[in-house]
């Protein structure tokens, strides 16, 4: 599930950064990077565009922990530790609205800002007692984790554990590549095609909690 969603995010990246010629949705130290290199070389509308995408990032992450406590507030009783499919629903509606803006072009300008909510929200979905477990849009810290536990294998620690971590980093960068190759075919139509990626694990997830007790 998270090598799925991680996907999902590296090919709405992919293809965002070539259409916004070289900033991200989903990778926000990049971004911050971006804005500090804008402002120093006087580009203020890089500036703000890397700014703009950092902001509506946080305010996803902030749309899908809100609804995933009013879930739990609702329900009366703290959902077991697990996937949150309401954080994927948040995602996948933001998607689908960033999908239906890019068809209309008076609104084209709204796209960017929404996909970087929606990639916020997504990182919702692996959380225990509010806080992120899994990582699913930067893999900075997946890295250093493979790394470590590489390191725990060579000294006589498990030897598989460290294939997750790159298994999560390889499906991003597989994602991204399958992103920038789909929108080069279809461009921002390609939105829909990552709009139907997260609708599998949205229901899925959805039909695991009606499960539980």
């Amino acid at each position: 599930m998270a090598g799925l969603l991680t996907a999902t995010a590296g090919f709405v990246d992919g293809l965002a950064f070539i259409h916004l010629g070289g900033y991200f949705v989903s990778f926000m130290s990049g971004n911050s990077t971006r804005a500090g290199s804008d402002l120093a070389t006087g580009d203020l509308r890089g500036w703000a565009l890397a700014m703009g995408l950092v902001f509506f990032f946080v305010v996803g992450v902030v749309l899908s922990s809100l609804a995933v406590h009013l879930r739990e507030a609702r329900s009366g009783r703290q959902l077991p530790a697990g996937p949150r499919s309401t954080a994927v629903w948040v995602s996948l509606a933001l998607l689908l609205a960033a999908a239906v803006c890019a068809s209309v072009p008076a609104l084209l300008v709204a796209v960017p800002p929404v996909i970087a909510a929606g990639m916020g929200a997504v990182n919702g979905t692996f959380t225990r007692a509010g806080e992120v477990t899994v990582g699913l849009t930067y893999m900075t810290g997946t890295l250093v984790k493979t790394g470590q536990h590489l390191a725990h294998a060579l000294t006589g620690g498990s030897r598989t554990v460290w294939l997750r971590y790159l298994a999560l980093w390889a499906a991003i960068a597989v994602g991204s590549i399958a992103g920038a190759v789909t929108y080069q075919a279809v461009g921002l139509a390609a939105l829909w095609v990552a709009v139907l990626l997260l609708l599998g694990p949205a229901v899925l997830l959805s039909l695991r909690h009606r499960r539980l007790p």
